[in-house]
């Protein structure tokens, strides 16, 4: 039971770690996994220097492997983050289109109002002076 709470509290904070990499780069995907590539490598220098020299090949080893892990989530994160900004890109295209069109319908009834109340006055105006059609 509790190996299945451990997995999603996981995903969301490797998630949460590819967002905030995402944020700190201005958006740009190449330049996060460098920023996180350089963490990484200044964070395994650190700890290299901090294990004696026997250990030191163990842990480049599995600090390779966590990394590698760890961009693929990032990875799968930036792909899920586009996914969602194409969705959101063609909801806000399909909006503004329907809007356009009602603006458009809008114009074309106000045109239609003008044309017909300037003919009423153009009558009004041609019967002050008498060239109306009087049968």
């Amino acid at each position: 039971m509790s190996q299945s709470r451990i997995l999603p509290i996981l995903g969301a904070g490797v998630v949460g770690l590819g967002g905030y990499y995402i944020y700190k780069s201005g958006g740009s995907p190449s330049a996060a996994e460098k920023k996180f590539e350089a963490d990484l490598h200044r964070g395994a220098a650190k700890i290299k220097s901090e294990l004696p020299n026997s250990s030191q090949t163990n842990a480049r080893q599995e600090g390779a492997h966590y990394g590698k892990e760890i961009g693929g989530k990032i990875d799968e994160a930036v792909s899920q983050a586009d996914k969602t900004y194409s969705s959101t890109k063609s909801q806000a295209e399909a909006l503004a289109k329907d809007t356009k069109a009602e603006a458009l319908k809008k114009i074309d009834q106000f045109d239609r109002t003008v044309e017909q109340k300037a003919a009423e006055a153009k009558a009004g105006v041609s019967s002050w002076f008498g060239s109306g059609n009087s049968k």
